[in-house]
């Protein structure tokens, strides 16, 4: 059974005959990388008739095999190898009486699928509660995700468990992609929402004159000092009432924007009691009561009948889309994070003994799956259920780590992200962040103790951003440590190169953003970690990529009715993007039956609605026109109507929001939509007075670098940044307007301009002149250091700088200051990294002053 693979490498092919669970007929399996083989599951037979037991295993199986192993069975030996997996990977993990060996055993209640007495009639037993082709709708799963004797905290994560435990039985984990089942949503109504009305008397008696103007007219009105958009707070009260929409949740008051800014965010609180400071808690409580009391002055309003409307469904009643296709052969510990509560992230590798973390100190957790790490905060393992990595890894003799992170910035150094490791000298593995490099540490038989030499990913590269990144670090006895971000081999080679694995200990723990000892602290979100037991392989790691991360599903919207074609929806990707709000992708016409045959259906302006209104902003599809037809649809792929995102406000949150799609126009429904009038705000004059100084633009950041280093503008290494940076590069000279973002990105690109600088000898010798060329490789610490012979070595680097960069020819007070700050840099950096050579020390030195008000100040 195969399919047309499309471009994205989506292909949709009718579901698989072997799901022994009833499937509904119209279901089908979106599949991604490769498609599923054939078809029905055979029992498979040994030469010999049965299959003795195999004992313990060190694969992703938990239990051992039949016979008299340790689980204690005693019975008939596995029929054939299908059985041996369901006893290794299914049965010995459910057998348990504190799990459903409890009930469903010999004599208890049926159906017998935990027996203990005879594993190929439990086999027999379980094969109608298997969906074999969606392990994640088998009839075990949902049980138990339902709360039926969970054996964990979190039903959850009982869910997940095992999902992992079927997969691992029917082969789920092998090389080739499992499929997605798609199935359609419940059909329902779009419903009803609040509106706001066109008279906004009842806003100013309520929100605008008593808190607005009162607490938030110091920025967000036209005419004030440092005006703010959006203008909440104006003196025109129509042009408030327009600015103030979108930050107010009518539906439900507690998620409105203007609560969660004073709530969450401590923003601009005022004081609540005289006399007294601040209140964020007060002033967030007299928001909310305000918007509360608003809002229930306005009656629910029923979706408008004249619009062109799909059928309704919640996020949560969508296909989940992420991570069906990974590549989880040899997974040994998996952290998902879907729990979402709790003091403990559960290990849903299914390898025993779990290796679950202990969240302690500034962790928690953040909507769409995932952890968020900040100060003193710690994912950790016991050492004792850690041990087994140590074991498992020595076997094979190889590791990867992977893990779906975002750094909280690019500035924070010697700090670990994962590490297997027993204090701040000794480890086993780990991978680790250095400001825009990440670090990879392995003990080997060519390293020491702390896996020193490290391997660095390089500084030009700056591969560690500030934002959601697959990381994988792999470990070979040929190749050491390779590092891929984004399913893309850095190129960066181990310096250390491969070696054994012999000298590693099985006494260190497992710890996620941060060392045991809580001294190599690392901040930001973790959406997912694994370990496995061997090293990915390209393609592997690809694969891994491709498969995404987080809370995500395909939302079916169905437009059948509209098109005339059966089973036909607008499907889109469909996530929780952050705590208030929710994105969107691609949106694409499909229908389940393979017979469709769609022909010249005229479709324009798609809108998303949530709870019977349509979201005010967010609107990316609006511009949508295409005709949906051959030869843009195939039924493998449909029709991809938009490449896009949308982000689209939370209302009443992701349990209860009810999501639908307008259209201008879908088959021969048609009715245009008309924005609402928003009036022009008043014509004010701006007499702010402007500071002499400002800020050198995006162009002149970037001449002025190339002029001071001598790296032409063209160099294809900083040619590419710059493209890629401009536009988080200052666009306008006006210093109260620069942003943290910005002076980020000026970093960015003064790190490549020094890179290039440095790395290239006839600029280093034209700029530094000959001083640095027979120590560039040496330690900074034996150049650059604090003894009294490096003052001239450090000279060479600060007189060049500060004649280059700043001139000569400037108050003897401001060169004086940025050559002592020049000189305690170059000092300070041996002491932050022992290794850091002659090299990157003058990288940094050069950085400091590029990046710094002396060259972007005007």
């Amino acid at each position: 059974m195969t399919g047309e693979h499309l471009m994205n490498g989506f292909e949709i092919i009718p579901s698989g005959l072997r799901a022994l669970k009833a499937v509904p007929a119209v279901a089908l399996a979106l599949v991604l990388i490769t498609a599923l083989g054939a078809c029905d599951r055979v029992p498979l037979a040994s030469t010999a008739g049965t299959v003795p037991g195999s004992g313990s295993g060190t694969g992703t199986g938990t239990g051992t095999g039949g016979g008299t192993g340790s689980t204690g069975y005693s019975g008939p030996a596995a029929a054939n190898a299908d059985v041996l997996s369901f006893q290794t990977n299914l049965w010995a993990n459910i057998r348990g009486s504190d799990r459903c060996g409890g009930c469903h055993k010999a004599g208890g209640q049926a159906p017998l699928f935990a027996r203990s007495d005879d594993v190929n009639l439990a086999y027999q037993a379980t094969g109608p509660l298997v969906n074999f082709t969606d392990p994640a709708q088998s009839e075990l799963v949902l049980k138990v995700g339902g709360g039926h004797n969970c054996f964990l905290t979190s039903a959850q994560d009982c869910a997940n468990m095992m999902t992992t435990w079927v997969k691992a039985w029917i082969g789920g984990t092998s090389s080739a992609a499992a499929g997605i089942v798609l199935t359609p949503p419940p059909d329902q109504g779009v419903g009803g929402g609040k509106l706001f009305p066109a008279d906004s008397s009842q806003f100013q008696t309520l929100l605008w004159s008593p808190i607005l103007r009162r607490f938030c007219s110091d920025c967000h009105r036209p005419d004030a000092a440092t005006p703010q958009t959006p203008y909440f707070a104006s003196s025109d009260p129509a042009q408030a009432y327009v600015a103030a929409q979108p930050k107010i949740s009518l539906n439900t008051p507690s998620q409105s924007r203007f609560v969660v800014r004073l709530r969450d965010q401590f923003h601009h609180c005022w004081v609540t009691a005289a006399g007294g400071a601040a209140d964020c808690p007060g002033s967030a409580a007299a928001m909310l009561a305000a918007i509360t009391s608003y809002a229930n002055q306005i009656p629910v309003t029923n979706a408008d009948p004249t619009l062109v409307l799909s059928r309704a469904l919640s996020l949560r009643q969508g296909t989940p889309a992420s991570g069906a296709s990974r590549y989880d052969a040899n997974v040994i510990a998996k952290y998902e994070f879907k729990t979402g509560t709790g003091s403990t992230a559960y290990d849903t590798s299914g390898v025993a003994p779990a290796a679950d973390l202990t969240l302690s100190g500034g962790i928690g957790w953040v909507s769409g799956w995932g952890i968020s790490i900040g100060a003193g905060g710690a994912a950790q393992a016991s050492t004792s259920t850690s041990q087994r990595l140590a074991q498992m890894i020595q076997s094979s003799g190889e590791y990867s780590i992977e893990v779906w992170a975002t750094p909280a910035n690019v500035s924070q150094t010697d700090a670990y992200i994962v590490t297997y490791s027993g204090d701040n000298t000794n480890r086993n593995m780990t991978l680790g962040q250095h400001a825009m490099q990440y670090e990879a540490r392995t003990r080997s038989s060519n390293t020491d103790n702390n896996g020193a030499p490290a391997l660095l990913t390089s500084a030009t590269g700056m591969f560690a951003q500030a934002s959601l990144q697959h990381v994988v670090l792999t470990y070979d006895a040929v190749n050491g440590q390779q590092i891929y971000v984004n399913g893309k081999y850095t190129g960066d080679v181990d310096p250390a190169k491969g070696g054994t694995l012999g000298n590693w200990t099985s006494t260190f723990a497992l710890v996620l953003g941060n060392e045991t000892t809580g001294q190599r602290q690392w901040q930001g979100v973790i959406k997912f970690a694994a370990i496995h037991s061997h090293a990915l392989t390209p393609a592997q790691v690809q694969q891994n990529f491709a498969a995404g991360v987080g809370e995500r599903y395909y939302l079916l919207f169905n437009v059948s009715a509209l098109t005339g074609v059966l089973q036909s929806f607008i499907m889109m990707e469909g996530s929780q993007y952050d705590s208030y709000s929710y994105l969107f992708r691609k949106p694409r016409f499909i229908s389940l039956d393979p017979n469709a045959t769609p022909a010249n259906i005229p479709l324009s302006g798609i809108r998303i609605g949530l709870n019977g209104t349509i979201a005010s902003v967010g609107q990316s599809y609006a511009t949508v026109n295409a005709t949906l037809g051959a030869p843009n649809y195939t039924f493998a792929g449909g029709q991809l109507l938009s490449n896009v995102g949308a982000v689209i406000a939370v209302d009443k949150g992701a349990d209860s929001d009810l999501f639908f799609l307008s259209f201008d126009q879908l088959g021969s429904s048609s009715h245009p939509f008309v924005e609402p009038s928003i009036p022009n705000p008043p014509m004010t004059a701006d007499n702010t007075p402007r500071p002499d100084f400002g800020i050198a633009t995006f162009e002149r950041v970037n001449r002025s670098m190339s002029a001071i280093t001598g790296v032409p503008i063209t160099n294809s290494t900083v040619a590419a940044l710059y493209n890629s940076e401009q536009q988080s590069l200052p666009p306008a000279p006006r210093i109260d307007a620069f942003l943290a973002a910005q002076q980020t990105a000026i970093t960015q690109l003064a790190t490549a301009y020094c890179g290039q600088l440095v790395d290239t000898q006839s600029l280093r010798d034209a700029f530094f002149g000959t001083g640095l060329d027979a120590s560039i490789t040496a330690t900074s610490a034996a150049f650059f250091g604090t003894a009294t012979p490096n003052t001239t070595n450090r000279s060479i680097v600060i007189n060049a700088l500060l004649a280059n960069a700043i001139g000569t020819n400037v108050d003897t007070t401001v060169a004086t200051a940025a050559q002592n700050e020049l000189n305690a840099l170059l000092t300070r950096i041996p002491t932050l990294s022992a290794t850091a050579t002659v090299s990157q020390a003058t990288k940094a030195a050069c950085t400091a002053v590029l990046a710094s008000a002396a060259v972007t100040l005007q």
